[in-house]
C-alpha cells in the first residue's frame, strides 16, 4: 500500500504543473506538450531566455555539494578497478515483457576491452562529464528538479562502485527554466563541455533539438517533448512516446473489467496538446473496441464542472476517463460526488498518482484508478533497481521526492552507464549514438515497464492502482499487461 509520504512533492505548485506536464506527456503515451499549454496553465508566457547555469563546483565521493546556479559532482569515491558486470543479458518488467539490453555493466564488465580508448569532448584520462538540462527556475521554480537529482544519484552510487575503463563520471548540470532559449543554450555549451546529456527534461525541449543533432551530441533524455525533440536522431527517451500510438492495456483493462467498454466518455483539457490527444485517443480507443457516448474538452478557465457531469449522467456514462492535471481532476471528481453521479470506473494517467491529488481531493477521489508503467515506490523493497535509487537519490538528498521523471532519468543514467560500458575502447559520440539506437525493451533492470527507446514507439506494458483511503494499491494483479499498441 503507497502511503502518501512516499511520494511527498517538494512544492504544491511545482507537482501541479509537472503532473500536468506529465498528463500531456505520457498519458497520452506520446502526446506533445505544447508552449501554449504550459503557459496558459500557469497563467504566464513563460521565462524569458535564460543563461547556463554556472558557478561549478566539484565534489569527490557520493554526496554533491549544491549551489551557485549549477554544479560538477563526481571524481572520488571508491574504484573496483576494471569493475564488473551486473546481472545478465536479459531482465523482466515487473513479470510483463522480456526485455533486452538490461546487462547493467559497469567498468570494463560485459566483455568490453579498453584497447584504444580515446580522450574527445568531455572524456579526459580520469573522467568522463556527462550533462543534465532540466527546468529548475522559471514560472514554477523546481519543476523537473528530481530528474537533475535522480542523475546526481546515480553518479554517486556509480563512482562509489565502478568506473569505465578506469573514468569516473562527472555531472555537469544546466537550467534550461522552463524556455525553449535556455535549453538551445544548454546544449550549444554542452556540445562543448560533456560528452552526452543524459536524464534531461524540460517542457520545452524543443530548443536544443537541431543544436544536440547538429554537434552530434547523444541525449538521453528522461521523456521527449516536442515533435522536433523526438525527430532529432542523437537524442531518445528512456520512457518511449510516439504521438500516434495508444497502448492497448488501457482500454482492453476497461472493456474487461467495466461493462464492456460501452458508453464511456473522454474528457480533457481544451488546451494545446491535450485538446489533440483526448481525441485521438479516443479514436485509438475505439479502433479496439470502446464505443464513446460523450467526448468533450473543458476549458483551463472553466472552475464550474456541473454540466459536464449532468451531460455524462443524461447520456448513461459508465467509465470516465480525463487528460487533465490534477486540480482538474479533483474538481471532476468532487463535481461527480455533488452530484451524485458514480460512474463504475474514472480512471486517470500516471499523473493523479500524486499525493496533491489525494491530498486535495480527499474522500471524493477514492476510487479512482491510476495506469503506470514503472513500479510504484511503495513496492521499492521487492524491486533492487528502485530500492537502489530511492536508497542513493535519499543519501545524496536526503527526503527528497523519487517523483516519476526522477525514475526515468536514473533509468537514462543507468542506460548511458550500460552502453558506454560495453563499446569500451570503442567508445565515442556516434557509437554510443548508434548503440542506444539499437535498444529495444528497455526496463532498468524491471524498474519500469519496457521501452522502446532506439525506435522510439510506445511502450505497450502497464498496470493498475486504486486509490481507496488515501492509499494506491495494484488492481487487476501486480504484472504488466503488455497488449500491444493501437495506431
Amino acid at each position: 500500500m503507497l502511503r502518501r509520504r512516499a511520494i511527498r512533492a517538494r512544492s504544491a505548485s511545482s507537482l501541479a504543473v509537472a503532473a500536468c506536464a506529465l498528463s500531456l506527456i505520457l498519458a497520452a503515451c506520446g502526446s506533445q506538450l505544447s508552449p501554449d499549454t504550459v503557459a496558459r496553465v500557469n497563467g504566464g508566457a513563460g521565462a524569458q531566455p535564460g543563461t547556463v547555469a554556472g558557478g561549478d563546483t566539484t565534489t569527490g565521493g557520493g554526496t554533491p555539494s549544491t549551489g551557485g546556479g549549477g554544479t560538477s559532482t563526481g571524481g572520488g569515491g571508491a574504484s573496483t578497478g576494471g569493475g564488473t558486470s551486473a546481472g545478465g543479458g536479459t531482465s523482466t518488467g515487473g513479470g510483463g515483457k522480456t526485455g533486452t539490453g538490461d546487462n547493467s555493466a559497469t567498468g570494463a564488465g560485459a566483455g568490453a576491452s579498453c584497447a584504444g580508448f580515446k580522450n574527445g569532448p568531455g572524456i579526459t584520462d580520469g573522467t568522463i562529464t556527462i550533462g543534465n538540462s532540466s527546468d529548475i527556475s522559471g514560472p514554477v521554480p523546481g519543476l523537473f528538479e528530481q530528474s537533475q537529482d535522480a542523475v546526481r544519484a546515480y553518479v554517486a552510487y556509480f563512482n562509489a562502485t565502478s568506473d569505465i575503463c578506469g573514468r569516473k563520471l562527472v555531472l555537469k548540470t544546466y537550467d534550461s527554466r522552463t524556455d525553449a532559449g535556455a535549453d538551445q543554450q544548454a546544449y550549444a555549451a554542452g556540445c562543448d563541455q560533456v560528452f552526452a546529456m543524459v536524464g534531461s527534461m524540460s517542457a520545452f525541449d524543443s530548443g536544443g533539438a537541431s543544436t544536440a543533432q547538429n554537434c552530434g551530441l547523444p541525449d538521453i533524455r528522461s521523456a521527449s517533448v516536442t515533435g522536433e525533440r523526438s525527430a532529432c536522431t542523437t537524442c531518445f527517451g528512456t520512457q518511449s512516446t510516439n504521438s500516434g500510438e495508444f497502448e492497448n492495456a488501457v482500454p482492453d483493462f476497461i472493456m474487461k473489467n467495466y461493462g464492456g467498454g460501452q458508453h464511456a466518455a473522454m474528457l480533457y483539457a481544451n488546451a494545446g496538446a491535450a485538446a489533440e490527444n483526448g481525441k485521438s485517443q479516443a479514436a485509438l480507443q475505439t479502433k479496439r473496441g470502446m464505443h464513446f457516448d460523450y467526448i468533450q474538452g473543458i476549458d483551463i478557465s472553466e472552475f464550474n464542472y456541473a454540466p459536464y457531469v449532468q451531460q455524462m449522467k443524461d447520456k448513461g456514462i459508465e467509465t470516465v476517463q480525463f487528460i487533465a492535471a490534477p486540480s482538474q481532476f479533483v474538481r471532476l471528481a468532487q463535481a461527480m460526488k455533488q452530484q451524485g453521479f458514480e460512474p463504475k470506473l474514472y480512471l486517470l494517467d500516471p499523473s493523479a498518482y500524486d499525493p496533491n491529488y489525494v491530498d486535495q481531493g480527499g474522500s471524493d477521489v477514492d476510487g479512482t484508478v491510476v495506469f503506470t508503467n514503472f513500479t510504484p515506490f511503495a513496492e521499492a523493497s521487492s524491486n533492487q533497481e528502485m530500492g537502489l535509487y530511492v536508497s542513493w537519490l535519499n543519501q545524496v538528498k536526503p527526503g527528497a521526492d523519487p517523483g516519476f521523471f526522477g525514475v526515468f532519468s536514473w533509468s537514462a543514467a543507468r542506460l548511458f552507464v550500460e552502453q558506454a560500458t560495453k563499446l569500451g575502447g570503442k567508445l565515442n559520440r556516434a557509437a554510443l549514438v548508434g548503440a542506444i539506437s539499437r535498444v529495444d525493451n528497455w526496463t532498468a533492470n524491471g524498474m519500469h515497464a519496457p521501452q522502446r527507446v532506439g525506435p522510439k514507439r510506445v511502450g505497450d506494458c502497464w498496470r493498475f492502482l486504486q486509490l481507496n483511503g488515501g492509499d494506491w494499491s495494484p488492481v487487476g494483479g501486480t504484472k504488466y499487461q503488455c497488449n500491444g499498441t493501437t495506431s
